[in-house]
């Protein structure tokens, strides 16, 4: 079984490959821009292993009790070869928890959880990468996100956490409209907030369904989960 499981990822994760570096030829941009974070929730420990041996160093979770026990469930040299990105809403109460275990935090929408996630890093000893996930729409509160005029507010509350280092902006498109008129509007955002925090230029956006509109747009990293792994298992 895991020898065509091995098959089966090696094919999906090549035409992702493939689908980012015709995207990135369109765009005039070079592959080695943008990174592929390959979504795992739902899928076991087994396929992070699996997905690390076909070159890729970057996972993300979104859902707090999975991934603290999948990451721990990962052997120290593969934890080791990683990074965790952490991209789904949060609360404040779990916030601390993740901070013991990502390495990144792209779901930072109010000071509340930027402040929990300094304390989690605090007692963990860690420090954390973050990006402040954007709510293009503002009708769908469920996806979590902060408005685009907030977005500075934000990231001064954010810039008083030592323990934090504020990347960039995130966001999910809205249902329906053209994903490529939101991915522009991220990036007007993003240029706001590097001419505050001038370091801050990474641009998360783009999943299966949408990655060519978020590259010509700048995307700097995707977040690829079904094109991938497949559809996600039943939970039982």
């Amino acid at each position: 079984m895991s020898g065509a499981r091995q098959e089966e990822l090696a094919a999906s994760l090549r035409a992702v490959r493939e689908r980012i570096d015709a995207a990135c030829a369109a765009a005039g941009r070079a592959p080695a821009d943008v990174q592929l974070v390959v979504i795992t929730k739902y899928f076991p420990a087994s396929d992070i292993g699996i997905l690390a041996e076909l070159g890729v160093t970057a996972i993300g979770e979104n859902k707090d009790q999975e991934a603290g026990a999948k990451v721990a469930e990962l052997d120290p040299d593969l934890r080791g070869r990683l990074t965790v990105h952490f991209v789904g809403q949060l609360q404040s109460n779990k916030a601390g928890h993740v901070a013991a275990y990502a390495d990144v935090v792209q779901s930072v929408d109010r000071g509340k959880i930027a402040r929990a996630l300094q304390r989690g890093a605090e007692r963990a000893d860690r420090r954390l990468e973050v990006t402040i996930q954007v709510d293009l729409d503002g009708s769908d509160p469920g996806r979590g996100g902060t408005l685009p005029d907030e977005v500075e507010q934000l990231a001064a509350q954010i810039g008083e956490c030592d323990r934090l280092r504020l990347r960039g902006v995130m966001a999910v498109a809205p249902r329906g409209p053209d994903p490529a008129q939101a991915f522009e509007r991220l990036a007007e955002v993003s240029h706001r907030l590097r001419e505050q925090v001038p370091g801050a230029d990474w641009i998360s956006a783009g999943m299966s369904g949408d990655l060519e509109q978020a590259i010509a747009a700048g995307a700097t990293h995707l977040r690829v989960g079904s094109a991938i792994l497949g559809s996600r298992p039943v939970r039982r």
